[in-house]
C-alpha cells in the first residue's frame, strides 16, 4: 500500500462503480426494485464522495451538515419502507452511518480521515460489528449453492432466461457486499 490517498482512491472507485451499476439497475426493474436500487445508487455515490482524501480535496464547512441532511432524509424514507419489509432496515442503517460518519466530520473539520479518531467508540464499534457481519453473510450468500454442495451450479453464463445483466440478483448482492466493505472501511477510520 502507498499509503492513505491511494487506498482512499480505491475506495472512491469501488463506490462509484457499484453507485453507476446501481443507477443502471434502476432502469430495468419496476417499483420496489427500482426504489431499492435508486437508495443504493445515492449510497455508493454518497460513499464515493465522502472517501475522497483530504489531501486531494477538503469540502467546504457546510458540506458535511448537508450531507446528514440528505441521509437522514434517506434514513426516513427507509423508515417508511421498513413498514411493507424488514428488508429496508439495513438501508436505515447505511443512512443512520452515513449520518454519523457526516456529523463526526463536521465536528471535526481538521478530522483528515481518520487521523485523530474523534468518533464515538461504542457507537462505532455497533456498526462496525453490523456492517462486518453484513459482509460476511452477503459473501456467503454470493457462493452458488451447488458449490456449498460439491457439484455444479446448474446454470452457465449465459443459460437461464433473457434478463438482462442488471437484472441478475448476484450482481445485486455483488453491489451491496462492495458497498458494505466499503462501510467498513470507512468506519475504521474513524
Amino acid at each position: 500500500m502507498h499509503g492513505p490517498a491511494s487506498s482512499g482512491w480505491l475506495l472512491v472507485a469501488l463506490c462509484a462503480v457499484t453507485g453507476a451499476y446501481c443507477l443502471a439497475r434502476m432502469r430495468g426493474g419496476g417499483g420496489e426494485q427500482r426504489r431499492g436500487a435508486g437508495g443504493e445508487a445515492l449510497m455508493g455515490f454518497g460513499m464515493a464522495v465522502m472517501a475522497v482524501p483530504a489531501a486531494v480535496f477538503t469540502p467546504p464547512p457546510w458540506a458535511w451538515p448537508a450531507y446528514a441532511v440528505v441521509f437522514g432524509a434517506a434514513g426516513v424514507h427507509a423508515l417508511w419502507a421498513a413498514r411493507s419489509g424488514a428488508h429496508h432496515l439495513h438501508h436505515l442503517v447505511g443512512a443512520a452511518a452515513m449520518v454519523y460518519m457526516s456529523l463526526v466530520m463536521a465536528g471535526s473539520p481538521a478530522h483528515a480521515h481518520g487521523r485523530d479518531g474523534s468518533g464515538i467508540p461504542l457507537l462505532t464499534g455497533a456498526l462496525l460489528l453490523y456492517f462486518a457481519g453484513y459482509v460476511l453473510l452477503s459473501g456467503v450468500r454470493l457462493v452458488p449453492v451447488g458449490a456449498l454442495a460439491g457439484g455444479g451450479t446448474g446454470g452457465g453464463a449465459g443459460g437461464g432466461g433473457a434478463s438482462g445483466w442488471g437484472d441478475r440478483p448476484e450482481l445485486a448482492r455483488a453491489c451491496r457486499l462492495a458497498m458494505g466493505i466499503a462501510m467498513v472501511a470507512m468506519l475504521l477510520t474513524l
